[in-house]
């Protein structure tokens, strides 16, 4: 190993840990400091909004804790069917519904999975192929009243994806691919430098919901971390390339999805 990928490695194990030397003495977070609160969840800004059922009980055929957990694997290979609009409702539901908000000028959500301080900085967008009574496209989730909105109107976005996942053909052509964004500034408010490996954590938190949901709906998924950076965020018209503006949001994870076979 040379030296400069040993001081690369070097600083990205000092990022996980949080809590560095570098760090003591930091300047106050915007929170300390009373800056503007960022809003908690993103505005819309589709073309079109579509309601998602609530009552997606009978999609669960799996409730056992137990069972959920032992049976838990990645799958890469889904059936030849479409993906209900109840059972996407529950995934949606299930990763990153929101519960209840808390506070009035400082708005925070409280949703099925755990973040660092409710801070939730993460967005959803879809690829959807097949999906009952959904069109192709691609598609951004609004938890805030558990809609989905029409980021993208195409349904030839197969080849662009795959190479953005790095080749990954299955994951592209799943019946719906999950991708996670992150709009880090809303847990740096709070956190400051210590925010990223949270950030970190709390991406685990929503994947893992996502697979036990599955599990429990007869679906399977597949975590992906393997991707084109600039070529995700520019597939989802994001500006690619570093900025440390406080309403940056670029991709940071991936999960197709698909009936099991």
């Amino acid at each position: 190993m040379n030296e400069t990928t040993r001081y690369k490695i070097l600083r990205q194990r000092e990022m996980m840990k949080g809590y560095t030397a570098e760090y003591a003495g930091a300047e106050p977070t915007d929170q300390q400091q009373k800056l503007p609160f960022p809003m908690p969840l993103k505005e819309a800004k589709g073309t079109a909004r579509i309601a998602l059922p609530m009552d997606f009980e009978d999609v669960v055929g799996n409730k056992g804790i137990f069972s959920l957990l032992a049976e838990r694997e990645s799958c890469r290979v889904y059936a030849e069917e479409e993906v209900s609009l109840k059972e996407l409702s529950f995934l949606l539901w299930a990763t990153q519904g929101v519960r209840r908000y808390a506070g009035k000028s400082r708005q925070v959500t409280f949703r099925n999975v755990p973040s660092a301080g409710s801070r939730h900085p993460f967005e959803t967008y879809l690829f959807i192929r097949s999906v009952e009574g959904i069109s192709p496209g691609i598609y951004h989730y609004l938890p805030a009243g558990h809609e989905l909105e029409l980021w993208e109107d195409r349904d030839d976005y197969a080849l662009e994806l795959t190479e953005a996942l790095n080749g990954q053909k299955f994951a592209a052509e799943a019946p719906v691919t999950f991708v996670w964004t992150v709009l880090p500034y809303r847990t740096e408010w709070r956190y400051g430098m210590q925010a990223h490996k949270y950030m970190l954590l709390d991406a685990g938190h929503v994947c893992e919901n996502l697979y036990l949901a599955c599990e429990a709906a007869g679906c399977g998924t597949c975590a992906i971390g393997s991707y084109d950076q600039e070529r995700l965020d520019e597939l989802l018209g994001f500006a690619p390339g570093p900025s440390a503006e406080t309403d940056c949001e670029f991709s940071v994870y991936a999960a197709p999805v698909g009936k099991k076979k």
